[in-house]
C-alpha cells in the first residue's frame, strides 16, 4: 500500500478511494484533509468514473480528528492556535462537502469505528454499509463543540430531527445493526468493503446521466417545495431521454446485454 494518505484506484468506471492512515485508525489531520481534496479532484476530473466507493484501511473506517490538534484545545488559545483552527474550520467541513457535491454516487464502506468527523465523512456519501459490530457516533460533545462538518444538517436529513439530536446530544454511539434500525446505514454487512463494490459495479452498469440526475434531484428535494421539486424533475429529465447513453440502455437491455455507456 502506497504511504499516501489517501488512495485512489479507478477500474471499470468504480473509484475505490482509502485512507490510508491505517496505525492512526484514519484519523484526519491536515495531510489527511489534503489527501481527502486531491482525491474528490481526481475522481472529480475523471470522465470514466461512475461510482465511488469510499472506505478506510486498516481496522477503522475513521476515527475522527486526530487527538494532537484536538488537544490543542485544552489551553489557552495563542495566535498560532488560532490559526490552525481556522484553517481546520475551513477544511474540515470541506472534506464533506466534497462528496455530497460530487455528481456521481459515493458509497461508504465503514467498519470498525467511525467517530466525530469519521461519521461525519460518511454522511458525505449517498449510502453507508456497515459492519454489524461498526461502532458510529457524533462524539463532538464530549469535547465540548458540536458536530460542524456537516453532521448537523446531514444527519437530521438521514435519521430524522429526533435521533440526531440525540445522537449529537448525548455523543452515544451506535453499533451497525442499530445505524440500519434507525437509517444511519442504508445496508450491514460483515464485510461491508466487499457489498459496496458489489453495489457499485451494480451501479456503474447504469444511464451515468440517470445517476447524475437522481443523486441531483434527491439532494434538491430535501429542500424544495413539492412543485418546485417535480419541475425540476421535469426539466433534468427531458434533456436524459434520447441521449445516446440512454439510447444504449434500451438497446443493451432489450439484447440482454451489458451496456457500452460512452
Amino acid at each position: 500500500m502506497s504511504e499516501e494518505r489517501v488512495v485512489v484506484t479507478v477500474t471499470d468506471g468504480v473509484a475505490d478511494v482509502r485512507l490510508n492512515r491505517p496505525d492512526k485508525r484514519n484519523a484526519l489531520d491536515h495531510a489527511m484533509f489534503d489527501g481527502i481534496f486531491a482525491a474528490a479532484d481526481q475522481v472529480a476530473n475523471d470522465p470514466s468514473v461512475r461510482v465511488v466507493v469510499l472506505s478506510g484501511v486498516g481496522k477503522a473506517f475513521c476515527a475522527g480528528l486526530d487527538t494532537s490538534l484536538l488537544s490543542q484545545m485544552a489551553g489557552e488559545p495563542t495566535a498560532e492556535h488560532r490559526g490552525v483552527f481556522r484553517n481546520l474550520r475551513v477544511d474540515a467541513p470541506r472534506a464533506v462537502r466534497v462528496w455530497t457535491e460530487l455528481s456521481v454516487p459515493v458509497i461508504a464502506a465503514v467498519h470498525g469505528v467511525a467517530m466525530g468527523g469519521g461519521i461525519q465523512l460518511a454522511l458525505g456519501a449517498d449510502f453507508r454499509i456497515v459492519a454489524p459490530d461498526a461502532q458510529l457516533g457524533a462524539l463532538e460533545m464530549r469535547w465540548g463543540i458540536i458536530p460542524d462538518m456537516g453532521g448537523t444538517q446531514l444527519l437530521p436529513r438521514i435519521v430524522g430531527p429526533d435521533q440526531a439530536k440525540l445522537l449529537m446530544m448525548t455523543a452515544r454511539t451506535v453499533s451497525g445493526e442499530e445505524a440500519l434500525r434507525i437509517g444511519l446505514a442504508t445496508q450491514v454487512a460483515d464485510d461491508p468493503y466487499a457489498a459496496a463494490h458489489d453495489l457499485a459495479r451494480e451501479l456503474a452498469v447504469r444511464n451515468p446521466d440517470g445517476l447524475v440526475a437522481i443523486k441531483r434531484l434527491v439532494a434538491i428535494a430535501q429542500d424544495l417545495p413539492f412543485a418546485e421539486g417535480m419541475q425540476q424533475e421535469y426539466d433534468l429529465a427531458g434533456p436524459v431521454i434520447g441521449t445516446p447513453n440512454q439510447r444504449e440502455a434500451v438497446v443493451a437491455n432489450l439484447e440482454g446485454r451489458a451496456p457500452r455507456f460512452g
